[in-house]
Order: C-alpha cells, then structure tokens, then sequence
C-alpha cells in the first residue's frame, strides 16, 4: 500500500476510522433499531437484520476496495477528497462503471447505487488522493452477508472483464467464490 496522504490521515484519525478486509479504511456509524424479521427477508439472510446501516469509508489512490459482493443494496454518497470509480459486475455479466464525485461536469454523482447480489469495488484514480464517502446498507449490513471475491473463480465466471478483476481481486486470491 502506498503512504496516504495527510488529509486522509487526518481523516481516519478524526472520524476513528479502521482497515476494512476489502480494503481501504471504515467505521460503522449507524445501526436501525428496527429489525426485519428472517421470514420477511428474501431467502438467504441467517436472521434477521436492521432496517439499514451506515459506514464512513475512506479509500486511498493507490489501494482498492476489492472485488465483493452482498445481499441488500448498497448506496455510496461522496463526502470529500477525489473521485472515486465503483465498478460492479452484475450476475448475468453486465459490468458498469460510476464515477462517485462532486464535479457533474466530468460525469461525477454525489450518490451511487450498487444492487444486491453484484460484484463490485471501487478505485480512486488521482494519484495521491483519497476519496471519504458514507455507505449505507438496506437490509442492514452484517458481516455474514459479505463475500470476497476470488480471483480464479471471477475469472471464470466473466472472462470477458479480465482487467476489471485483475485490478480489483488480490492476487493471493484464487479459491473459489
């Protein structure tokens, strides 16, 4: 990993942030009281969870939030630094690309959306950059609800985004999905 910049610093610091296992850096910052019971959930949830959760996250240049997917939605809103490119790969293979930032001008958007069951990660291409953005979860985030992607296993699976995946999987990372 690359020396973050001191404003990302000052960040992390200030907003007591910790390493995320997809990289970058997160503290969770809101959990709903309100709960939705398992029943009502779409199959697959252990339990029940939170009507919705919210994380600071904060991913320097030079690092990548790594190829991952859930099963709620989850929305990015920008907060400061650069732009930040969050790139997700749908089931059927579809990939997109959304550039989460202030400047409409450049095709920037102050909020994203990432649907359930996608693959996605994100990268911030300013060198020496970093990009804060807050993160909120509906049905609320919970760790068993988390899957890293595996190389070998995403690259079977979608072939045709080789340099996508390249890029955002670690190499180490080459069990299956």
């Amino acid at each position: 990993m690359t020396a973050l910049p001191p404003e990302a610093g000052r960040w992390i610091e200030r907003l007591e942030l910790r390493p995320h296992p997809e990289g970058g850096w997160f503290r969770e910052t809101y959990r709903a009281a309100g709960t939705i019971a398992r029943d009502a959930l779409p199959a697959g949830y252990g339990g029940a969870r939170s009507f919705a959760t919210s994380v600071y996250f904060l991913l320097p240049s030079g690092d990548v939030s790594a190829l991952h997917r859930l099963r709620s939605d989850e929305l990015w809103f920008f907060h400061a630094g650069s732009a930040l490119v969050v790139t997700s790969i749908a089931p059927d293979g579809t990939l997109t690309e959304t550039r989460v930032g202030p400047d409409a001008a450049r095709g920037e958007h102050l909020q994203a959306t990432v649907a359930a069951g996608c693959w996605f990660g994100a990268a911030v291409e300013a060198p020496g950059s970093f990009a804060l953005v807050g993160c909120v979860v509906a049905p609320g985030f919970e760790f068993a609800d988390f899957e890293l992607g595996q190389r070998a296993a995403l690259l079977r699976a979608f072939p045709q985004h080789r340099a996508v995946i390249e890029r955002l999987t670690r190499p180490s990372a080459g069990g299956s999905a």
